[in-house]
């Protein structure tokens, strides 16, 4: 048993996860988000939903780009994260649209696109576990996310990860916002009925 307090346990298990996902081939990591956002279509919650809230990937993450794509073209709205420190905000996108660099270096749309509130987010992550916890980068941006859209209305949370990121245990605190689904390449993680 450790003796590390929960945030610092996080924090610990946070560098793991770091060296776990970068050490993924690249090619491997291009391939495996293809296969991620096909398994991902399938889910039925996901075909009933508009608009979709996403994110546009740095470092190694799961690329959401081909899911993004092809939710457009089945006629979905999309919205990516724009970050206004210390909350996100949801701007619609296609495909094309330009973009600005924003906090963090993330890609985002400029502030003159629509701020949507979205009923499904895809949610980047560092690591999970099969009840849905999820350890990100630790500032906090999606729980607070999360949290306001669930004041709003119903929402439905997908993780989207490598299945090499999967521990067996994320230490949850209060704030902490659990994933009703978890989409690897290799498979659909439903962490609670829907």
């Amino acid at each position: 048993m450790t003796s590390l307090s929960r945030p610092d346990l996080k924090e610990r298990l946070r560098r793991e996860a770091f060296t776990r996902r970068d050490a993924l081939d690249e090619a491997f990591r291009h391939e495996a988000s293809h296969r991620i956002s096909e398994r991902a279509l399938g889910l039925s919650h996901l075909k009933e939903t508009n608009p979709v809230g996403g994110y546009w990937p740095i470092r190694s993450e799961a690329d959401p780009r081909p899911l993004m794509e092809a939710l457009t073209a089945r006629g979905q709205d999309v919205a990516l994260s724009q970050i206004l420190h210390p909350h996100l905000s949801f701007r619609l996108w296609r495909p094309g649209d330009p973009l600005v660099k924003g906090g963090f270096g993330v890609h985002e749309p400029g502030p003159d696109a629509p701020e949507v509130f979205p009923n499904a987010l895809l949610v980047p992550l560092l690591a999970f576990d099969r009840r849905g916890g999820r350890i990100g980068y630790g500032k906090g941006h999606f729980d607070r996310a999360i949290a306001a859209l669930e004041s709003r209305h119903s929402i439905l949370t997908i993780g989207l990860a490598y299945a090499v990121q999967e521990i067996e245990q994320v230490p949850v605190e209060p704030h902490d916002r659990p994933l009703d689904v978890i989409v690897t390449e290799t498979e659909l993680i439903r962490t609670k009925p829907l």
